[in-house]
């Protein structure tokens, strides 16, 4: 692994990453003159500077000019450390960023620089890749039910390889995109994940002979097999019996003609700071399968398509209390409510699916240790259902003015944000430490 990380600064025009070119005018010359994709410059963190001093010093800054607007900022240097910890445990698996768990411009032009492939689900998504000018070949179209206008496109600019779990899609594939590169997505049993995938992705084992046959009679070429445990998996044992599963599929397209080089680990892979154990047993898990299923030396190539755990730890956001409320229950105990300035259909929509709810840090200072209450926390919108979690959280009385502080907030959060109500979608702050720069 490379100790020096690439200059990404906006005159450099070789980042050292085949197929791709960072030079501005090349990229404005494909935009346009607006250069709309193009991302403005990054916050330069001091020497002994930090992502969480940051955020500390915008919040005292915005309360200064009497302003409270949410707002997020988003560290580089995490967002490295991370590629290069999970190239430390798994340095057989190429990584190819799932861009949907956040599309900021500047987290794809860093993961471009540092040689990552992009898994991409849209023809929004391919266009914004394509246009940082990463190579085709570097791009995974990884949705299995794929419009046709996308396919086309997919075929007009190269990009080849892309996922399929049915016989409609192989028929709309043929169609219009001949020349793919096919990789065929298997349903996963019995993985415990939070967010699971399985009801609407993936062809049951039973299946994948007759659609394997079917690709070939289409005279589709079918290169590989992939699977996805769910976002966020549990268990780390659910990669083993994938890979197992995904050796008995290369098998089948052998014998129906396929020339199967290709193994596509998908996400799940945990992204929270406390998660360093799990994701280092699964690091285990699937390197132990992988050299039993497909050993050095087959010729088979391993991907996965990491997404939170690249970009869960590497956004903190600070949210203002726009409103409260105070009730008393029966037997004289204090509820509280608290209405911020971001919710559910802003960054936050997210935390309604977790299991847990996330305690937020709060931005003052007690004299002594305050006591703790039932509070519920609500978004700004005029919809009942904009609260950020379906359970009370234990936090001190606060007030109005007062803010809170969400770590780990950078998977799946600003890229599901609406303007619904006409709030806007929060500010987000891009910074990275002088080394980077």
């Amino acid at each position: 692994m490379a100790t020096r990380m690439p200059e990404l600064c906006p005159e450099n025009t070789s980042a050292g990453v085949s197929g791709m070119s960072t030079c501005p005018g090349d990229l404005r010359e494909k935009l346009g003159a607006s250069g709309s994709m193009w991302p403005s410059e990054p916050i330069i963190l001091g020497p002994e500077g930090s992502a969480r001093q940051l955020v500390l010093r915008k919040i005292q800054e915005l309360s200064a000019e009497g302003h409270q607007d949410p707002f997020m900022v988003l560290d580089l240097d995490v967002l490295v450390g991370r590629h290069q910890a999970f190239l430390q445990a798994l340095p057989q698996v190429q990584p190819f960023y799932a861009v949907k768990c956040n599309s900021r411009p500047w987290v794809l032009r860093v993961l471009a620089a540092l040689g990552a492939g992009f898994d991409c689900a849209s023809q929004g998504e391919l266009e914004q890749v394509l246009g940082l000018g990463v190579a085709p070949s570097r791009i995974i179209f990884a949705n299995p039910c794929k419009a046709v206008s996308h396919i086309q496109y997919a075929a007009r600019f190269g990009v080849q390889l892309m996922t399929f779990d049915s016989e409609e899609e192989l028929a709309k594939v043929a169609q219009h995109h001949p020349g793919a590169r096919l990789v065929l997505r298997i349903q996963i049993q019995n993985s415990q994940s939070t967010f699971p995938l399985n009801d609407k992705f993936g062809a049951r084992l039973e299946a994948c002979g007759h659609l394997l046959q079917a690709a070939r009679e289409l005279g589709l070429a079918v290169v590989g097999a992939s699977f996805h445990v769910g976002s966020d998996c549990q268990t780390p044992q659910s990669y083993r019996q994938a890979i197992a599963d995904c050796h008995g599929v290369f098998e089948m397209g052998r014998r129906a003609g396929h020339h199967m080089s290709l193994l596509d680990l998908g996400g799940g892979f945990p992204g929270t700071e406390g998660s360093k154990a799990k994701f280092e047993e699964m690091a285990r898990v699937i390197n132990a399968a992988r050299a039993q299923y497909f050993p050095e030396g087959t010729g088979v190539e391993v991907i996965a398509e990491p997404g939170r755990f690249y970009m869960e730890s590497v956004c903190t956001t600070a949210v203002n209390i726009i409103a409260k409320k105070a009730a008393l229950e029966s037997g004289g105990h204090k509820k509280l409510a608290y209405y911020l300035n971001e919710g559910y259909y802003g960054a936050f929509r997210i935390f309604l699916r977790e299991p847990v709810p996330r305690i937020p840090i709060v931005a003052k200072e007690f004299p002594s240790e305050p006591r703790l209450l039932p509070c519920t926390l609500y978004g700004p919108t005029c919809d009942a259902f904009d609260r950020l979690f379906s359970k009370e959280v234990q936090l001190p009385e606060l007030d109005v003015g007062d803010w809170l502080i969400f770590p780990d907030t950078g998977a799946y959060t600003s890229s599901m944000t609406s303007t619904f109500n006409g709030f806007p979608s929060i500010t987000i702050y891009d910074a990275m430490g002088p080394q980077l720069r």
